[in-house]
């Protein structure tokens, strides 16, 4: 996903060209959940070693069935903010249809607070960009400027909202620029709160029989602690109301602040990834603690030892597991997979999208700022590296793209 504010999710910081108790808890708390990923890394055979072929698909195949995160293809399709790539993003028309095409994990919600306290999905609290907000005049003097994560950011943002306000807007297409197809959905579908989703899940899991796995992120969380809407405490305590604040549930929990995932270690059982921007960020509760450090730091194997002390992955972004050239080619890749697996921390890197603005230079096919690129030749190169999964947009170009590189 390129700067890490305004835009924190998993897409500003890697188009190019378009578009938390803050103290870890003993080694004893954390173990159980570390092992478990540890599993699904060795269960990946031939994949995680970047070898392919049949050797990959034996290992994604004998993970099967161990039940918990073992029991996750590996590399694992995560459909990022449902399939945003067909609907506008965050609604239960992505997440489903995500579903429908067999994504294996649901990246159901950017969780931002209301200002009576409730979890809401958005790619961002600012949610001009992603509702008909503006076109609802009793909310017209709601529009105001605020410094979110250090950046002057215009427009109308959810800690100002009641949750019965919320749901009169509707979801929009976020960059039409890029997807215009999906703006036909504009309007179909409110904003879903994070118990909403925690009730889909369970309804998803008994319709298809299988389980349903979510992968929630906390989205500015020292912002919000400081607006007294602390998210981690929320979270859990959903996550302990519907039983699923356990080591095998199947929530896997993400933010780009360290110390969101370090609260939550304290608070809940549940794998627990960090998420990072580009080598040269800070992640924000850095910046208002003044450490000095930067993703950088946190990549080395010191850094990844340390974060595997309360968090069983990290969610880089690809430029991290392979950098670009000045031309927007694929450079060499990093050593990042090895040294996080030697950690014992699992890779979910984002994110993968089809159109040719997202994609590496040498994949893309003409200059059209919606068409697709050689999307199935990015995926390969990623594959390659030995990532445990990828966050995409487009879950069906995925699951082809993992069933052509495992059959070698």
């Amino acid at each position: 996903m390129d700067t890490q504010r305004p835009d924190s999710t998993h897409d500003a910081r890697d188009a190019h060209g378009a578009d938390a108790a803050d103290e870890p808890s003993g080694p004893a708390h954390g173990t159980g959940r570390r092992f478990l990923l540890g599993a699904a890394v060795l269960g990946a055979g031939g994949a995680v070693l970047g070898l392919g072929g049949t050797a990959g698909a034996a290992g994604a195949g004998a993970a099967a069935g161990r039940g918990g995160l073992r029991s996750l293809p590996v590399p694992a399709i995560i459909g990022h903010r449902g399939t945003s790539g067909y609907r506008p993003e965050h609604t239960f028309g992505s997440y489903e249809l995500a579903l429908d095409l067999g994504a294996d994990i649901v990246e159901a919600g950017d969780l931002v607070p209301t200002r009576d306290g409730h979890l809401v999905c958005r790619h961002e609290p600012e949610i001009g960009g992603t509702t008909d907000v503006a076109d609802h005049p009793e909310f017209a003097a709601r529009r105001t400027t605020k410094l979110l994560d250090g950046v002057s950011t215009t427009g109308w943002f959810t800690e100002d909202f009641t949750l019965a306000e919320l749901k009169t807007l509707r979801a929009v297409e976020r960059i039409p620029a890029n997807r215009p197809h999906n703006t036909l959905y504009n309007g179909r579908w409110e904003i879903p709160t994070f118990e909403e989703v925690l009730k889909w899940q369970d309804e998803q899991t008994r319709r298809r029989g299988k389980q349903v796995w979510i992968y929630p992120e906390t989205k500015h969380p020292t912002y919000f602690r400081k607006l007294g809407l602390g998210l981690e405490e929320r979270v859990a305590k959903l996550l302990h109301r519907y039983g699923k604040g356990k080591r095998n549930s199947p929530v896997i929990l993400q933010s780009f602040e360290p110390g969101s995932i370090q609260r939550l270690n304290t608070l809940v059982d549940n794998p627990l990834v960090v998420l990072l921007s580009s080598a040269g960020s800070r992640p924000w509760d850095f910046v208002e603690a003044n450490d000095p450090r930067t993703v950088a730091d946190l990549i080395t194997p010191g850094g990844l030892r340390e974060i595997a002390g309360y968090a069983q992955g990290i969610g880089p972004t690809l430029d991290l597991v392979i950098p670009r050239n000045t031309d927007g080619t694929l450079g060499t890749p990093t050593t990042l997979v090895a040294d996080a697996h030697k950690a014992g921390l699992v890779l979910h890197p984002y994110t993968m999208r089809n159109e040719n603005p997202f994609l590496p230079a040498e994949f893309r096919k003409g200059t059209a700022a919606d068409a697709y690129g050689d999307a199935f030749g990015a995926f390969r190169a990623y594959f390659a590296t030995g990532i445990d999964g990828v966050f995409t947009d487009n879950a069906d170009t995925g699951l082809l793209a993992r069933a052509d590189f495992l059959a070698g």
